[in-house]
């Protein structure tokens, strides 16, 4: 074999086939990377790492009546159907029970049964968090049962709380639970006691902020 090439002496150099098989190596390449670009990693169903909290709120699945999510963070920002992103919180998700809860899957539209509304913490600001749930709308006129929860996420997926209880009538507002965190994302402290949301996002409204 020559020392300075890959083919021996005895088979004649051939620099168009060699020329071929380098550009079908770059067209491989280029088609890989092709392929990276319009088939991205798939990312549902997954938490967004960027968020710190992650309250949840569900009731029955296919239930008619309406329940919303109120949290309020401790400089007095709240989010709700009407102010969906505040300070680092954000509504990922408004069910409006029987009225919206659809998805769409090749041209069609199917009845998506599951009743669950998600606020999003994707900061760190210390005090005291308030987390409220209201009926809405009562079209069945019977309690209706409530379950709500508080994650932590970081450095490790952690249920800070979880209850369940009932809302028997349109208007009825309810504090699941208010927790502190201090200036590191740490939970110091939780309670029950009751604090209405309501009344401060129409004292807001009503000023014209």
């Amino acid at each position: 074999m020559d020392s300075f090439g890959n083919y021996p002496r005895e088979e004649s150099f051939d620099p168009f086939a060699v020329m071929l098989f380098k550009g079908l190596q770059v067209v491989a390449f280029l088609f890989f990377i092709a392929l990276l670009a319009i088939n991205p990693e798939d990312k549902s169903g997954k938490v967004d790492s960027k968020a710190e909290f992650i309250i949840s709120m569900v009731w029955p699945d296919n239930h008619p009546d309406d329940v919303d999510l109120y949290v309020e963070d401790p400089v007095g920002n709240i989010v709700w159907y009407h102010e969906r992103e505040s300070g680092f919180m954000v509504l990922e998700r408004d069910d409006r029970g029987g009225a919206n809860d659809f998805i769409v899957a090749a041209g069609k539209k199917i009845v998506n049964p599951i009743r669950e509304e998600t606020v999003s913490i994707r900061g760190i600001v210390a005090g005291e968090y308030t987390v409220n749930v209201n009926h809405y709308l009562a079209a069945t006129n019977r309690p209706v049962p409530v379950s709500v929860k508080v994650e932590k996420l970081n450095p490790k997926v952690e249920i800070i709380y979880y209850d369940t209880f009932n809302l028997d009538h349109a208007g009825h507002e309810k504090t699941a639970v208010r927790f502190k965190i201090d200036k590191d994302g740490a939970v110091t402290d939780t309670s029950r006691m009751e604090k209405s949301l309501i009344q401060l996002t129409r004292n807001v409204r009503r000023n014209g902020k």
